[in-house]
């Protein structure tokens, strides 16, 4: 009767065993993880951190990239020709450029075409707006015209040049005066960077002129 006795004993004392091995694997690694776990709970929350300062960092570099900047240029010019090879210089106070369009907004602009020339034709005006990429001259408003040849002087809302052709045309109305006399009208049309200039009337708006009598040198 011993023999059954001691046999139970002994698988007894091995399931003891066992469950104390079991129990001591589990308890090292429950202290294990509680040495890891804020270990890894620091990493963890470190590299989100670290995350997100990364992607605020790229968008402000996103955004400063896809937002245009203005530029402001001050008593300077821009220099060029037309498709002849005459040359212009639009000189300015200032010039903005606009971040959206990229247009130049003038103040204070002075447009000089035909250097160099028989005649230089100057246009100056309160304000404009260079539009490089047309390469077009909106001059605007109390626009003056002078042609240094024959002396004569235009006054108009508005004149556009195309610096490609060297024209100047306008449609706000006019009036000039010279050596010659006045004329006004509804539109003109300055071409050859000032050698010709055609004025026209539209509806009751004609075109209008006095011509000064010539002088005797007697």
């Amino acid at each position: 009767m011993t023999e059954p006795t001691n046999t139970r004993e002994a698988e007894d004392e091995a399931r003891v065993h066992a469950t104390a091995v079991a129990f001591r694997t589990r308890s090292r690694r429950v202290q294990l993880l509680r040495r890891l776990l804020p270990v890894l709970i620091v990493v963890l929350a470190g590299g989100t951190l670290s995350w997100i300062v990364l992607r605020t960092v790229m968008s402000d570099v996103e955004r400063s990239a896809e937002t245009p900047r203005e530029v402001t240029l001050e008593n300077s010019r821009f220099l060029g020709q037309d498709a002849q090879g005459r040359g212009f210089v639009v000189g300015f106070k200032r010039a903005v450029r606009d971040p959206q369009t990229g247009h130049f907004k003038l103040v204070a602009p002075a447009l000089r075409l035909n250097l160099g020339g028989r005649k230089v034709t100057t246009l100056t005006a309160d304000g404009g707006l260079y539009n490089e990429a047309a390469r077009t001259v909106t001059l605007g408003p109390n626009v003056k015209v002078s042609d240094g040849g024959s002396g004569f002087t235009l006054v108009t809302p508005e004149a556009v040049v195309d610096t490609r052709t060297g024209v100047v045309t306008g449609s706000k109305g006019v009036q000039g005066s010279g050596p010659l006399g006045t004329v006004s009208a509804s539109s003109y049309a300055i071409y050859e960077q000032g050698e010709r200039v055609v004025f026209s009337g539209s509806g009751d708006n004609k075109v209008r002129g006095t011509i000064n009598p010539a002088r005797s040198n007697g």
